[in-house]
């Protein structure tokens, strides 16, 4: 078979994505990858996978849907990531096909997370983009709209503080449940951050533009987006270091591991 390379150089403390990356195929996708650890723990057909994921919660990490859970299995065993057991039926129930992982899937799975730990690439959430694009909305509807949001991000913090609280009473081991911890500090830094944000417009110390309270049209007299070149007469600052895309988006199943992992090529161990 075979297979598209990425090329990735040393630079600095950063894997750099060259132009090679631009004809790589799809990456191991979050669900991929939690089908992937599901077989490591044993084999199993899809819809116990989807069970199994949906009791755990992990529906809150990643969108999972039964159609696109067996499109992924089908393409991870095209890829040669897991294959099929057998086939059985127990009662009038449809047949089913148990998958285990295979050592390629193994090391496509060790790969990913290394990817994905080593170095914090963009992702893009929504709402920082309304965040940016704000302004275009009159101070009191920004302000309705954030302490809506306030009750989203409190209920969901009492759902996390449950999670973790039933987690420790029933002695789940900590290397399982590390996420929920790490989901609650995120929540509970944004309601900090939301919070202090309407502080600020409400009182006043944050300048705000104008709007007609009836037509909703903004008054002229401030309209125009001072962070330019021609505003400041130099742009604004760039990080010194260039950010390389997405893993997701660059690197193939198969792509070549940097030295340090102990694998060379995806199911190949170094010798």
């Amino acid at each position: 078979m075979a297979s598209a390379r990425v090329g990735i150089r040393r630079s600095s403390d950063l894997w750099e994505v060259t132009e090679m990356a631009q004809q790589a195929r799809p990456a191991v996708t979050p669900l991929a990858i939690a089908v992937l650890a599901l077989l490591e723990e044993q084999p199993m057909h899809p819809y116990e996978m989807y069970q199994l994921l949906i009791s755990r919660r992990e529906d809150a990490l990643i969108k999972v849907r039964p159609g696109s859970l067996y499109h992924t299995v089908a393409r991870l065993a095209e890829q040669e990531f897991v294959h099929s057991e057998g086939v059985d039926r127990a009662g009038n129930r449809p047949e089913r096909t148990t998958y285990r992982i295979t050592e390629r899937g193994r090391a496509a799975l060790r790969h990913r997370i290394t990817e994905i730990m080593r170095y914090p690439a963009p992702e893009y959430p929504v709402f920082p983009v309304a965040l940016a694009e704000a302004h275009n909305l009159p101070k009191d509807d920004v302000i309705a709209l954030l302490r809506e949001r306030l009750g989203h991000l409190e209920a969901e913090l009492g759902e996390l503080a449950t999670l973790i609280g039933w987690a420790t009473e029933h002695k789940v081991p900590r290397r399982y449940t590390l996420v929920m911890p790490y989901l609650h500090a995120m929540v509970a830094a944004e309601i900090a951050w939301v919070s202090g944000f309407l502080a600020e417009l409400a009182s006043g110390e944050l300048e705000w533009d104008d709007f007609d309270p009836e037509t909703g049209v903004r008054a002229p007299k401030r309209h125009h987006h001072p962070w330019t070149r021609q505003h400041h007469g130099e742009p604004p600052p760039t990080p010194h270091t260039r950010r390389p895309a997405h893993p997701a988006e660059v690197t193939p199943w198969h792509a070549p591991l940097p030295p340090s992992s102990g694998i060379s090529e995806i199911g190949t161990p170094n010798p």
